[in-house]
Order: structure tokens, then C-alpha cells, then sequence
């Protein structure tokens, strides 16, 4: 069996930023409230006319071009996503049409927040059995389209936005660049997030979500290094889903990560949900936070009570 690695990354967000004093002049809310209970700043919004497939697609074709290859070297597309109108064309479908795309496989995996580490996974199993050699893994989200922006609770915590990686095999003999999973649900607490409903709309047991991830997740977060055979220590990265910043920093702190780099982009992206992971990844290696071959824990956790880890190489 041969591995596989992350070639390359690319993230999109629309343009039109929503900051919370925006917020408070829609809902009772403040600046401060905001900030002191998740740690969010800002957020991006995508408009009625900019569907998740264009801000995949938008990802997808940024990661291609730092890879240096075209649409045609691909033949494996996953996107993640819990926000998709449609149901067929799918996602991943509607993304390689935009990209001018061959005869690629073409597949949407819906675990919610821990969406985009489900389908990375995913490509790396299907790469090392031989069933593709390229892939484009895509996690991408329009929260704004199933939230309801008059609920002060939820309608603070998100944003819109996609990452995509670019995966390739790797050659026999050559150590991979993705590390084995770690994944799992505690499936007697998926009412704890929820998109539910005609419209759906978004809705969470805050609290029990908080107490969970910050609590029960650090083990199997170590867990996960130790599958790799990488010390928390020795982490250049820790890229969590972009939740809130309250459970991000202890969570970090507790894995023992206490060299690493700690993405925060929910600061300033808010709760992109599937594309919180891979656009917080490809910000870090776009600013130069993170050197090419270092190690980085991914880890993503929410919908459904899911989650799902691995460390990987920096591209």
C-alpha cells in the first residue's frame, strides 16, 4: 500500500464582511457580548446569487494553481458540505463543471463540522487502494443560507467560506503525508447540532457542546498523534474546527501542543463549519506561520457529534 499527501491548499470568502456592530443593529447583541463568548470579530457573507458550489470552485481552483496543475489531473472530487440546496447535481458535480472537469468521480460527504477531515480521510483510503491517483478535497459552507438571522444565539456564530486541498498518491517506498484517522460519534447526543426542518435552520445545545469538546475530545485529539507517531510537542500546527475560540484554546492546551502554531481564524471568519478547517490550514501556509513538511494536527468535531483527526505534512 502506498500513502498519500496534501499537494497544495486554496481558500475563498465573499467579499461582503459582516462585523458585530452590523450584528447589533439586527439583534440584541453587542460587540462585547460577542467577543467575550466566542471570540469572533467578523464574519464573511455570501450573497443569494453565490451558491456553495462557487465558493467551492473558488477554493478548488486556488489549490490547483499552487499545485501547478489543471482540472484534467484530477479524477476524485469530495466536498464537504451540509448546505447544499440541491440534491442532484451534487456539489462535488456542480464543482467540476465550473472547472471545466474531465470524467472525475464526484462525491458530497455530509458530517457537518467534522466534514472536511471525514473526506480527507476518505481520499487518502481511496488514493492507497488504487482506485484514484488525484484528488480535490473540498470543504465548503454557506451558514448563512440555514440560520436564522433574527436568533441572536446562533446567528453571531457564523460565516461563509471554502478550503480545498489538492492529493495525490505518493510514490511505493515514499512516507506519507497523511497520517492515519482517528474518527467516531457519540451518536445519543446528535441533538446537540442540528440543521433541521423545511427551510432548515441551524440550531445547538451551546453548553453541552462546550462541555463535550473541551472535555472529552483532548484524549482522542492525543490520540490521533499517537496514531501518527508524533508527539504533541513536536505539532508545528493544531488547525481545530473553527467553533469558538473558547474551545479552541483550551482544547489546544490540553492536547499539550505547546509548540505549536494555534489556527484562530474563527476570529475572523466566524463558524464556517466544513470550510473552517481547510481554509484555517491554507491561511497559516499562505502567511508563511508553517514550513513545508511540518507536522500539523487537524481535527475536526460538532454536527452529529462527530469527529475526526489526523496529523499531516504541510504541503
Amino acid at each position: 500500500m502506498t500513502g498519500s499527501r496534501v499537494v497544495a491548499l486554496g481558500h475563498y470568502q465573499p467579499s461582503k464582511v459582516l462585523t458585530n456592530d452590523d450584528l447589533a443593529a439586527m439583534v440584541d447583541t453587542s460587540d462585547e457580548w460577542i467577543r467575550s463568548r466566542v471570540g469572533i470579530r467578523t464574519r464573511h457573507v455570501a450573497g443569494p446569487d453565490e451558491p456553495v458550489d462557487e465558493l467551492a470552485a473558488h477554493a478548488a481552483a486556488k489549490a490547483l494553481a499552487a499545485a501547478g496543475m489543471t482540472a484534467a489531473d484530477i479524477d476524485l472530487v469530495l466536498v464537504a458540505t451540509s448546505t447544499a440546496v440541491d440534491r442532484s447535481p451534487n456539489t462535488a458535480a456542480r464543482v467540476a463543471a465550473r472547472l471545466g472537469m474531465g470524467s472525475p468521480a464526484v462525491m458530497d460527504l455530509n458530517v457537518v463540522c467534522a466534514g472536511f477531515t471525514h473526506a480527507l480521510a476518505t481520499a487518502d483510503h481511496t488514493l492507497r487502494a488504487g482506485a484514484a491517483s488525484r484528488a480535490l478535497v473540498i470543504g465548503a459552507d454557506k451558514m448563512a443560507d440555514i440560520v436564522d438571522w433574527t436568533d441572536r444565539s446562533t446567528c453571531v456564530l457564523v460565516g461563509d467560506g471554502a478550503g480545498a486541498a489538492v492529493v495525490e498518491r505518493v510514490p511505493e517506498g515514499q512516507e506519507p503525508g497523511i497520517g492515519p484517522v482517528l474518527w467516531g460519534s457519540v451518536p445519543e447526543m446528535g441533538h446537540a447540532v442540528r440543521i433541521e426542518g423545511t427551510p432548515p435552520r441551524f440550531a445547538q445545545e451551546g453548553q453541552a457542546v462546550y462541555r463535550w469538546a473541551t472535555t472529552q475530545l483532548p484524549p482522542i485529539a492525543r490520540k490521533v498523534c499517537e496514531r501518527a507517531g508524533v508527539a504533541p510537542e513536536d505539532l508545528a500546527a493544531v488547525v481545530l474546527h473553527q467553533a469558538n475560540l473558547r474551545i479552541i484554546e483550551p482544547l489546544a492546551q490540553k492536547i499539550g501542543a505547546v509548540n505549536a502554531v494555534v489556527a484562530r481564524d474563527v476570529v475572523d471568519s466566524g463558524n464556517t463549519s466544513a470550510g473552517s478547517i481547510p481554509m484555517a490550514l491554507s491561511k497559516l501556509v499562505e502567511r508563511g506561520d508553517i514550513r513545508s513538511g511540518d507536522p500539523a494536527l487537524l481535527f475536526g468535531f460538532g454536527g452529529n457529534l462527530s469527529y475526526a483527526g489526523q496529523v499531516v505534512r504541510c504541503p
